[in-house]
Order: structure tokens, then C-alpha cells, then sequence
């Protein structure tokens, strides 16, 4: 499928469909942990990328496809930043009106300022959007937005969307280690919180191919202390990672494919899902990966993850399985 991937299992949301409106790294981010690597250019601009009846076509095809209680969320997420399609608030109220599956949308949140993007977001179930940062300073080395969308815009449309918005709000922190792991940055990061009242804060550390290759989490001891300050303004959830499942695919190399185009995998995770569902079946799997032309390879920590071939990412043990020329950094 084009727009559509899954269902995944999300360490947040169970049985995750991921609705993918945007092309790849479409975004007015930059984010030095972002796991489809640097974003090519920063945009600020919403547009209709895709048509939105071809994205819900797509959603309940799929949903007719794999059955009662096999989907448990619609998740808008993927290859870029979801509010900057000007269409996403029809496409959620559509979904919500057609099957009776939540719906949520996976944001980094600096379009809240905008009216019309709080509008779109309402028809939701839940909404999780990013705040890594406390402070200017550490927002722009960590996310480095596009010059125009400041830390105090970002917190402005957060207050503004929590004022109005009825569902769960579910806020996201990314936690790297040297940029927002200490105590100064975590008290900062505590006191935003306190203001936003989120009814979860979902901490996170980067275990996927971050775009810079010295991006590395906290260590344990940072972790705990961040749970102990952010547990006292929300209920803090650290996810499990998922186990990528592909009983019933009735092509397992392209249900990997349009995973690792928006959500890249460790190779053992992928191993391990092949031979849970043919043993025998791993080594042409793997060969398949280097062979298609759709995918690559990436070393983050001595672990290889698969990716699209089109993430860019800055690591001289990059490895491909395609021959297009080495990105610029």
C-alpha cells in the first residue's frame, strides 16, 4: 500500500495501522534523534500532499482486510510532520465516522498555534505530541525547527491545544543524553509540564538509527531521575519496545519494506519476526533486503538497523544495498 503500513505493534497503542500522509521527511523539524535520518529541507507549509480520499480508501481497505479486534488505532504518523497535510482533520473525522476505531496522530506539535491545525486535531481520540526541550537553548540543539517556529510558539499552541482539546493528550519526550538529561533541563522540561497538564508523559530514549551518530541515551541513572521530576507533574510511561509480527502477510518482504520506509528495525527484530513465521525463510529474507533496491543499512552503536533507501543519515560505517551516491552532510 502507498499510505498505509501495519498494523505495528506500538509500544503506546497496540495493534497500530500507520497512516503515512506525508512524503518522506516533510517536516519543519530537524530533529538530531530522528530515526529516518536529516530532514532534506525544513517545511513550514501545509499542503494537500496526497488526496485524502485515496488515504482513507486505503485506511478501510486495509481494515476490512485484517478483521474484527485485529486493529486496536489508526495512527497518523510516519515519513514526515502529519498537521502539514491541510487535509488531516477531514481525513480523521471521516475515519471516525466509517469504522469504530480510534483514531490518533502522532505530532511534534509546533502547528498547535494554529487555530485551524487545533480544529483539525479535535476530532482525535488522542493526540501525542513532542516536547523534548524546556528552554530555547535546548530546543534549537535538539529539534532545530526552522527558524520560525520558536520554543515560546511551540509552548503557546501546546497550552492553547490542551484549553480546548477533549481527548487524550499524551506528550512525548525524547531523552539524549548531554542535551536534555540534566538536572537544569529536566526541572526546566518539569515546569512546561506543569503548565500543559498532559494526562501522560511517554518518555523515550533513542533506540532506533538517530539521524546523528552520536546521538546515545541517558544512562540509567539520568533515566530514574527524569522519571522521578516528570512522574510529579504526569503519570510517566517508559514503553517496551515492539515485536514486529507478520503471521498473515501474504508477501512478508514488502510488509517489512513499508514498515522500515517509516519505523526502521533492528536486524535481529527482523530475524526473529521471519522465523517466527519461516524459520527456514530469514536468509532469503535477508538477501531480498540487500537486493531490492528499496532498502539500506545503518550501524548505530554497533547494532545494523534496516531503513528506505532514502534516509539520509551522517555515519561513515553507513552500509547500502542500492548504488545511489553517498548523501552530502
Amino acid at each position: 500500500m502507498k499510505y498505509v503500513f501495519g498494523p505495528v505493534p506500538s509500544r503506546r497503542l497496540g495493534q497500530s495501522l500507520g497512516i503515512d500522509p506525508i512524503p518522506m521527511k516533510t517536516c519543519n523539524w530537524n530533529c538530531v534523534y530522528c530515526q529516518l535520518g536529516r530532514s532534506s529541507r525544513l517545511d513550514d507549509q501545509r499542503h494537500v500532499y496526497a488526496p485524502p480520499e485515496e488515504i482513507v480508501a486505503e485506511v478501510l481497505a486495509a481494515v476490512a482486510a485484517h478483521g474484527s479486534g485485529a486493529i486496536d488505532w489508526l495512527t497518523f504518523v510516519g515519513s514526515g510532520e502529519p498537521t502539514l497535510h491541510l487535509s488531516l482533520g477531514q481525513m480523521i473525522r471521516e475515519l471516525r465516522q466509517r469504522t469504530q476505531i480510534p483514531v490518533a496522530v502522532l505530532t511534534n506539535g509546533s502547528l498547535l498555534d494554529l487555530p485551524e491545525v487545533r480544529r483539525d486535531l479535535a476530532a482525535a481520540d488522542a493526540v501525542l505530541p513532542s516536547l523534548d526541550a524546556g528552554s530555547e537553548a535546548v530546543y534549537r540543539r535538539l529539534n532545530r525547527a526552522a527558524k520560525e517556529w520558536s520554543f515560546e510558539r511551540l509552548v503557546r499552541g501546546l497550552l492553547a491545544f490542551r484549553a480546548e482539546y477533549a481527548g487524550k493528550l499524551w506528550v512525548e519526550v525524547m531523552l539524549v543524553q548531554g542535551l536534555n538529561d540534566s538536572e537544569e533541563a529536566l526541572l526546566d522540561l518539569a515546569r512546561v509540564l506543569h503548565q500543559l497538564r498532559p494526562d501522560e508523559v511517554h518518555l523515550n530514549v533513542p533506540v532506533r538509527p538517530p539521524a546523528e551518530p552520536w546521538v546515545v541515551p541517558p544512562a540509567e541513572s539520568r533515566l530514574e531521575r527524569a522519571t522521578e521530576i516528570l512522574g510529579q507533574v504526569a503519570r510517566v510511561v517508559t514503553p517496551r519496545a515492539p515485536l514486529l509480527q507478520l503471521s498473515g502477510s501474504p508477501n512478508v518482504l514488502e510488509t517489512i519494506l513499508e514498515v522500515i520506509a517509516r519505523h526502521p528495525l533492528a536486524e535481529d527484530e527482523i530475524t526473529n519476526a521471519v522465523a517466527q513465521w519461516q524459520p527456514a525463510a530469514v536468509d532469503q529474507v535477508l538477501r531480498q533486503l540487500v537486493e531490492c533496491g528499496r532498502a539500506r543499512s545503518v550501524l548505530r552503536g554497533g547494532q545494523r538497523f534496516w531503513t528506505g533507501a532514502q534516509a539520509r543519515y551522517v555515519d561513515e560505517s553507513l552500509s547500502r544495498c542500492h548504488s545511489a551516491p553517498r548523501p552530502e552532510s
